[in-house]
């Protein structure tokens, strides 16, 4: 028994410790965690009946194994593996007398005399393996192994057999535990992880200044740690690469991926019914269109819904250039409501689905429907660009009831399969049609401006196309569900089976959803004027009715105001919804509209322009018509001498065309999406818009006369001009051979002015 202060022990399973040994009387100081002391002889502790030694820390750290993984044949290379092979031969030949361990797989010229199982004993032919390895040459024996082979090593394995023998022969040496860095103090370990803590914040630097850094740390922290003791560079590399790993990320997604860990949300969604997860996500298209106005290639993004589950598309957006946020929102709007068939779409391109038929889809939707799934979704992902942290498309989200995951700032793994998808349609779809550009510039062909030749529309119809008859029937490889791993699967299948798992919400989105969404203003109505939103005033009959003349009994932060509604792509109109009737929303439109006809649709960036233009001329506005003829000059401002591509590159003029065919089309966007209200039977049928600059500039001009006309009737209202005098009349006035006095006399003018 070592009896000294610090010893630990155990009395009746009470854990005390020696606090002190007095040896000159045979006694002892014991305490307890709790502070108890007690004084003993060594007699009684000797004698103790329950008395136990607990191991001190060197004794528990040298008794206790270091855990690791048993060894198996995958550990030894091929050179290692083959000497284990060897050794174990010759253990199973004096076992048995054959190499192989059995006398069915005996090689030519076995058994041999000595090993013969049938004349010797297994004492007699493990004593000749030993003398056959004493008499190989040292050489030989080192190589196999084989020169420290004895009788009581083939005692030990004459039991194994298999890949156990074959282990048991393998040099430990080879598969030996890692002993770790012996040069890695504790000291040395701790400047490392605080050099880890430094470079996390720091812009991103080389192994070297991190060893640097580690060695600034032990000379200031550490100071009588001897230089020599401190790892190599190279040790620091080995020792970094296994505790934080190659160290490949950058560092703010390194930040950002430690920030999602922290916070518990670094983990997978495992996603299994449509519609739990929606992926969003645009990208410029890599084909060249030409727009439906002035015919010039234009670039399009395109904008895809993507359900996780079942790798469907359930919608899609064109827009001209880049899309904003009130058609992202349309876009979750589609998801939800199905697919009208369209021309040229036979039957097997209608709704398929078992449980719920076509004709009660039909009943609902008001339209035959395409074998495309609708549905309401649950979760939406998307990237941190504007058009989806704008409020529109957060509004749009709140009024569906979806949670909203955005995904990590730029990590494309946290939307990898829209982004994968991309590639998929470019690869399957935009590769064989005229104007693809490829993924990169140097791919591009010599002119695919040239070769450009779909319009909008067409390459909208033949994408709408591709999905329904193409990908929603396309087999799925990797993407095949948990429940049936071997069945081949594609997105209508998976939708159908989902369907019969747990059936089927037949719900679609009230029309009013597109009012909902769109940019809410608070305003004051004036009693004559209307409303003013964004510097332009808007006026509909219904608003001079009493009930508007008096400020609104809404509360809250915008007590006594009204609620207005705009969709910026299209300026000419607002909307306002009825405070006695909510499903009721009146269009109100622009006071400076003329009252026949229509003029070119604006968005608000022509709008800016156009009150920047005002303030900038310092032009004071007395009505709302006052605007319309520099809002027609700005409209038509592709057209003057000093923008015709003789005087100016090409490249400006064709930079305002297409400007303005995105005016066009966004407009045409916004009528398709608003909700088309019940219009009177005597209302005359609303104008087309022109589908040619020619006739877009006819009607620019035909605008401007109507206006200028209007304003000058009404300047005339009421006065009747009288007709001019013939010349006889005015010769008969006055003799013509009267010469007039040589001054002016005052009743001379008088008579002149009477006369005239």
């Amino acid at each position: 028994m070592q009896i000294a202060p610090g010893r630990r022990v155990a009395l009746n399973g009470i854990e005390w410790t020696i606090e002190a040994v007095h040896g000159q009387f045979g006694r002892l100081v014991l305490t307890d965690d709790e502070g108890r002391t007690e004084t003993r002889s060594f007699r009684w502790l000797i004698n103790h009946a329950d008395l136990r030694l607990l191991p001190t820390a060197e004794e528990a750290r040298r008794a206790s194994p270091v855990p690791r993984q048993p060894r198996t044949l995958a550990d030894l290379t091929e050179d290692q593996l083959a000497r284990a092979r060897l050794r174990a031969a010759h253990v199973l030949e004096a076992e048995t007398g054959f190499r192989e361990g059995h006398p069915a797989r005996g090689l030519p010229g076995e058994p041999r005399p000595a090993y013969d199982p049938d004349r010797t004993t297994l004492t007699q032919r493990r004593d000749a393996k030993v003398a056959e390895m004493a008499a190989m040459p040292r050489p030989e024996a080192v190589r196999c192994g084989l020169q420290h082979l004895s009788f009581r090593t083939l005692e030990r394995l004459s039991g194994l057999a298999g890949d156990s023998l074959l282990l048991a022969c393998a040099d430990g040496r080879w598969t030996r535990r890692r002993s770790g860095h012996r040069s890695v103090t504790e000291e040395v370990r701790e400047a490392i992880f605080a050099v880890k803590a430094e470079c996390r914040e720091r812009a991103r630097v080389s192994l070297a200044a991190r060893y640097r850094l580690m060695h600034q740390y032990m000379r200031e922290r550490f100071p009588a740690f001897p230089t020599k003791k401190i790892p190599s560079r190279w040790t620091f590399a080995t020792v970094w690469e296994e505790w934080f790993g190659p160290g490949g990320a950058r560092p703010r997604y390194a930040r950002t991926a430690e920030a999602a860990a922290e916070a518990g949300v670094s983990g997978r969604i495992v996603v299994h019914r449509p519609g739990q997860v929606l992926v969003l996500d645009s990208t410029p298209m890599p084909m060249k269109l030409r727009e439906a106005v002035f015919g010039e290639a234009v670039t399009a993004t395109l904008t895809l819904a993507l359900d996780l589950y079942t790798h469907g598309l359930p919608a899609f957006r064109l827009t001209l250039q880049s899309d904003t946020s009130v058609d992202v929102a349309m876009l979750l709007r589609d998801v939800m409501l199905p697919l009208p068939m369209r021309d040229g779409w036979g039957e097997d391109m209608e709704w398929p689905y078992a449980g719920a038929p076509a004709d009660v889809i039909a009943e609902f939707a008001g339209h035959r429907v395409a074998a495309l799934p609708f549905f309401a979704p649950e979760t939406v992902t998307t990237d941190h660009g504007g058009p989806y942290k704008n409020h529109d498309v957060v509004e749009a989200e709140r009024e569906i009831g979806c949670r909203i995951l955005p995904a990590r700032v730029l990590r494309q793994t946290d939307k990898f399969a829209v982004e994968r998808q991309f590639l998929t349609i470019q690869t399957m779809l935009f590769e064989h049609l005229l104007g693809f550009t490829g993924g990169d510039v140097a791919d591009r062909g010599t002119d695919p401006e040239r070769d450009a030749s779909l319009t909008l529309e067409q390459a909208e119809h033949i994408i709408a196309t591709w999905i329904v008859r193409i990908w929603q029937n396309h087999k799925l490889g990797e993407y095949a569900p948990s429940w049936g791993p071997g069945e081949e699967h594609s997105p209508n299948t998976l939708f159908a089976a989902a369907m019969e798992q747990g059936g089927f919400d037949l719900d679609f989105p009230e029309p009013s959803f597109y009012y909902k969404v769109l940019r809410k203003h608070h305003v004051k109505i004036h009693p004559r004027r209307g409303v003013k939103i964004l510097g332009l005033w808007y006026h509909h009959p219904v608003l001079d009715e009493p009930r508007f003349q008096q400020p609104s009994v809404r509360g809250g932060t915008h007590a006594t105001q009204w609620v207005v509604r705009s969709d910026r792509r299209d300026r000419r109109q607002v909307f306002f919804q009825d405070d006695t009737d909510h499903e009721i929303w009146h269009i109100l439109r622009w006071r400076g509209l003329p009252p026949e006809g229509e003029i070119p649709a604006f968005s608000d960036k022509t709008a800016d322009a156009l009150l920047a233009h005002v303030r900038a001329s310092n032009i004071r506005v007395h009505s709302e018509s006052e605007l319309l003829e520099p809002l027609l000059g700005i409209l038509g401002s592709v057209t003057p001498v000093d923008q015709w591509p003789s005087q100016v590159k090409k490249k400006a003029g064709k930079k305002q065309r297409i400007a303005q065919t995105r005016e066009i089309t966004r407009a045409q966007a916004a009528t398709a999406d608003r909700p088309t209200p019940p219009a009177p039977a005597d209302a005359p049928a609303p104008a087309e818009m022109p589908a040619a600059w020619a006739e877009h500039a006819h009607t620019i001009d035909r605008a401007v006369d109507a206006d200028r006309r209007r304003r000058r009737e009404e300047a005339l209202a009421g006065t009747k001009p009288a007709a001019p005098a013939t010349l006889h009349e005015a010769l008969n006035r006055r003799p013509m051979f009267r010469l007039p006095p040589p001054e002016d006399s005052e009743a001379d003018v008088t008579t002149r002015e009477d006369e005239a």
